[in-house]
């Protein structure tokens, strides 16, 4: 491709990007969905094909999904990440199964092969952290009560994804128990080396990167982050995991300081990323797959719902928190395009097109779904602020509650409620 003819495409992509976040803050939504329906539409087979520069836009997505990561990583300690985990293991074992079953079942009853009913497994099974991680930060929920939650059931779903990709590997290529298993210890051995690194050694890592001007520390901490997540997919671990725990594994002032030098890089690449998934699908491929995979989708947006719930209520969050965190882990995305990337000749042809129809349905809902949960949220934590208000109701006059029904977090949001015998008073936190 000519530099002028790169240079013209590239602006364009990234200006129409910019148009669109600017459209998508005006309504007061999160852009992603417009990324998504830009990518559809001005890729191969859409409205106006675009010939984009793809090598840019596919390192450029890859590198998206490491800094959205990474960015989460520098919110929470190693401490509180061994916590959560612990606490949410058995949800999220029961999150594989709900979400998970739904895809091999489907592939069963459609006849495809033993590999491609294994594959549809972990297609349904996994959330997107890119995207979820996206519409968090942009909801502004990252300090909500309900959010280690979400992440615990994100992070278990991508260390059992460094288990399952080489099984998937190795059954694919039909090369053996033994090269499975060999797969599955090294990329065990890195998951439980990494998390170590950071719980001992986390003040020796974060001196390394620490230092000198903005300039040097977002080289030196871009840097480590690119090579991390390059050592984890090189053993078949996801590098958005080793992105996420190297975010773990720095701490105090420089994570501040991190996340104020990496947010700019992170909008910029995780937009591109959005839109190359749109362009890397074929609209031609979606109608004949519409219907299985509005199915698929319907029972995907219940089964996250039960799993948010219940990891949610697993954390001693209220009703409204619990509905949040469901639908804060509907979306699907890069895994699940992985996944299906992995699978060759026949068996992805006849995959992929149910794949991609599924994928961007629960692309564009997952990010609608927390805005459209609000208003019920907020009835859950108006009726349980009235349950305990009935219970115990406060004196006229006395401090409000700080408490958002709709955000979960602690604010100035006052709610009234009138105790038994019309007495008026101010409800506690029900801690939603």
């Amino acid at each position: 491709m000519h530099v002028a003819t790169f240079f013209v495409e590239l602006g364009a992509v990234l200006f129409g990007l910019g148009m669109l976040g600017r459209v998508a803050g005006r309504l007061g939504f999160s852009p992603i969905p417009l990324y998504l329906l830009a990518g559809l539409a001005f890729g191969a087979g859409g409205l106006l094909p675009l010939n984009a520069p793809e090598v840019f836009l596919t390192t450029g997505s890859q590198v998206g999904v490491i800094l959205l990561l990474l960015l989460l990583g520098l919110e929470y300690s190693a401490d509180e990440l061994v916590g959560n985990l612990r606490q949410q293991a058995p949800v999220g074992a029961l999150d594989l199964l709900l979400n998970g079953t739904p895809g091999l079942v489907f592939a069963l009853l459609m006849g495809w092969p033993p590999v491609a009913v294994l594959a549809m497994f972990g297609i349904t099974a996994i959330s997107s952290s890119g995207i979820i991680s996206k519409v968090l930060t942009d909801l502004g929920r990252l300090g909500n009560r309900e959010t280690p939650s979400v992440l615990s059931v994100l992070v278990i779903e991508d260390l059992a994804m460094a288990v399952y990709l080489p099984v998937l590997t190795s059954v694919i290529a039909a090369s053996g128990v033994w090269v499975a298993t060999r797969s599955v210890l090294i990329a065990l051995a890195v998951l439980g080396l990494v998390p170590l690194v950071a719980l001992r050694w986390g003040q020796q890592v974060t001196r390394v990167v620490s230092g000198g001007s903005d300039e040097v520390v977002l080289l030196r901490v871009l840097g480590l982050a690119l090579l991390v997540a390059g050592a984890a997919e090189g053993v078949h671990v996801s590098a958005a995991v080793g992105a996420f725990l190297l975010g773990i594994a720095l701490s105090g002032e420089l994570a501040h300081r991190v996340s104020g030098l990496l947010v700019p890089l992170r909008d910029l690449f995780a937009a591109v990323f959005f839109v190359f998934f749109g362009l890397s699908t074929d609209p031609g491929q979606l109608p004949s797959a519409l219907l299985p995979a509005l199915v698929l989708a319907v029972v995907g947006v219940a089964t996250k719902v039960v799993t948010g719930w219940a990891a949610a209520r697993r954390a001693g969050v209220g009703p409204a928190g619990r509905l949040r965190a469901g639908a804060s882990l509907v979306a699907r995305g890069e895994f699940s395009i992985i996944i299906v990337g992995l699978l060759g000749g026949s068996v992805h042809d006849l995959v992929a097109p149910t794949v991609a129809a599924y994928v961007l349905i629960m692309a564009v809902v997952g990010p609608l779904a927390p805005r459209l949960a609000d208003p019920f949220a907020r009835r859950l934590a108006l009726r349980a602020l009235a349950a305990s208000a009935v219970g115990a109701p406060a004196a006229v006059g006395s401090p409000a509650a700080s408490y958002d029904p709709v955000a979960g977090a602690t604010g100035t949001y006052d709610v009234v409620v009138r105790a038994p015998g019309g007495r008026r008073g101010r409800g506690p936190d029900p801690r939603a």
